[in-house]
């Protein structure tokens, strides 16, 4: 038996026909006749010296040899497609589209995108706000955000600013609370999307720093942090605030950090490519543009007492 792989228009067909169970659909999806995808199976079939079909009146069925073949056959054609269009956007120097979480998106690049529009028009900026895990090859994606602390095997990760989350609320609610012992009365906001921070960044643990003794369990709560600093902003209460997504609102007087003690994160939102497109022109672009976008609310950081949370009791 030869080992030369048979035609790839035969191998397609029977992907096709596999991932359908239909010689029609199959060959509507290829846009041929079913009597030409018939042919181009029954070729790959004499190629094998066995039959990967059984025809049954209305349908046809994977024998034992090409349910062993359909899997790889679809593995195959979606790793050649991730790579073509892997090769196609290297010659795209004009799109580039970049995935990060929601309340990245909404408070962090949305606000900003002017500055970036008006610097390079030449770009044209795709988002894709979401969560979940993205494949760049598959979806298509060239930059993404993501928060956490890695790893980031077999891409390039470029660390950005070191997060903190401090108490920041308005200017009005600020005068009702002077100090941080006064705020064990105040309405206070939780943003439950970063529970999964070891140590915990939460209210106990900022108080526990600041040497009060209090662990409080009562106020809305929100799933997404762009939400819970909205409340902040409509005066709801006080909220933990991540610093990627308060900054650009305390530069422009909206909230305020007014006790200046704030918990480091430890994880870090990270610029993430794959290896080796971290200097094409837009990638690259669009890399230096945020990093200097982050240089221009570092006095705030650099204004704070930004303190390790240690573990408490629970």
């Amino acid at each position: 038996m030869s080992d030369r792989l048979p035609p790839l228009t035969a191998l397609r067909a029977f992907d096709a026909a596999a991932r359908h169970m239909s010689f029609a659909k199959a060959a509507d999806e290829l846009s041929v006749t079913p009597a030409a995808l018939s042919f181009q199976i029954k070729s790959l079939e004499e190629h094998l010296g066995a039959p990967l079909f059984r025809r049954l009146n209305r349908a046809v069925e994977l024998t034992e040899a090409g349910a062993a073949l359909a899997p790889g056959a679809a593995e195959g054609f979606q790793t050649l497609g991730n790579a073509w269009r892997a090769t196609q956007r290297l010659q795209d120097h004009q799109t580039l589209t970049v995935t990060a979480g929601p309340a990245f998106t909404a408070k962090w690049l949305a606000p900003r995108l002017y500055e970036f529009a008006q610097a390079h028009p030449e770009i044209e900026l795709r988002f894709s706000a979401a969560l979940k895990i993205m494949d760049f090859g598959r979806d298509a994606i060239d930059v993404a955000i993501r928060f956490g602390h890695g790893p980031d095997e077999g891409l390039y990760s470029l660390p950005l600013a070191k997060e903190w989350v401090a108490p920041v609320m308005t200017p009005n609610l600020a005068e009702q609370y002077p100090d941080a012992k006064s705020l064990t009365s105040a309405p206070l906001i939780f943003d439950d999307s970063i529970d999964f921070l070891k140590p915990r960044c939460d209210w106990q643990a900022w108080f526990a720093v600041m040497g009060i003794d209090f662990d409080p369990d009562h106020g809305p709560r929100f799933s997404q942090a762009d939400h819970a600093v909205d409340a902040a902003l409509a005066g709801v209460g006080v909220v933990l605030g991540r610093r990627a997504l308060v900054v650009k609102d305390i530069d422009e007087g909206r909230l305020v950090i007014p006790y200046g003690t704030a918990l480091s994160t430890g994880a870090r939102f990270r610029f993430l490519s794959p290896e080796g497109s971290e200097n094409r022109p837009q990638v690259k672009a669009f890399r230096d543009w945020m990093l200097r976008e982050i240089n221009k609310t570092a006095h705030i950081t650099d204004a704070l007492d930004v303190r390790d949370p240690v573990e408490t009791p629970r």
